[in-house]
């Protein structure tokens, strides 16, 4: 269902993932990772939305630092990804990556692309909503998603965080939701991380719940 491809970006040629489905696709769904880069678990995530009938590109942000980069979920990867993300100029590269994968996604002849990431990703999804013109977003627990919350989404974009979460607090979400009203903003009874099935913090019913909202969003904005 996956290969590894080349993507050219205006930030710089990097990989990705690319899963295709069975049949004519529905559209385009750009994957965005955590901090741990495309590793097992979000190829596996890629598989998911190519399994549902979607073309989807996972890009590999980290090749911009360098190739290859997959980590695991210790506390030490946890350390080694967010120094990579904090890198000065990464998220301006990523976002450019984002769009260069949407470019991808239509050049092999889908009409609609929408974004979806977690973590980082969440973040950068966000950023893609704001910034770029997907044809719809749903992000993920997106930590640096209040630092941007006074910029305005521009295509129809949903979020999912974990009232558990201790790096995203309550008080945080409801800002958000207070500032952007037309957003279809969801908090689950979980943690940091619940759509990893990968991480400890995995919740399975927040997961399905999430993943259900999601491909019901992008099949209404999508295809």
């Amino acid at each position: 269902m996956g290969e590894d491809i080349r993507l050219k970006s205006a930030a710089g040629e990097i990989g990705a993932y690319l899963a295709t489905p069975a049949g004519t696709p529905k559209g385009g769904i750009v994957v965005i990772q955590e901090i741990f880069g495309v590793n097992h678990h979000i190829r596996g995530v890629t598989d998911k939305f190519a399994a549902q009938g979607y073309l989807a590109l996972a890009p590999c942000f980290f090749d911009h630092i360098k190739p290859g980069i997959e980590l695991g979920y210790t506390p030490d990867a946890i350390a080694e990804g967010r120094g990579y993300v904090m890198t000065p100029g990464f998220t301006d590269k990523a976002v450019q990556d984002v769009q260069a994968a949407m470019d991808e996604l239509k050049k092999r002849g889908v009409k609609k692309v929408g974004v979806t990431g977690y973590c980082w990703g969440g973040t950068i999804s966000w950023l893609a909503a704001t910034r770029l013109k997907p044809d719809a977003v749903s992000a993920y627990y997106g930590g640096g998603i209040h630092g941007a919350r006074n910029e305005k989404p521009t295509v129809p974009t949903q979020m999912h965080f974990g009232d558990k979460d201790m790096h995203i607090p309550m008080t945080h979400v409801n800002e958000l939701r207070a500032l952007h009203p037309t957003v279809e903003i969801f908090d689950y009874p979980a943690d940091h991380g619940f759509h990893c099935d990968e991480r400890g913090s995995w919740d399975a019913a927040a997961s399905k719940k999430a993943m259900e909202r999601t491909l019901e969003f992008m099949a209404k904005h999508v295809g």
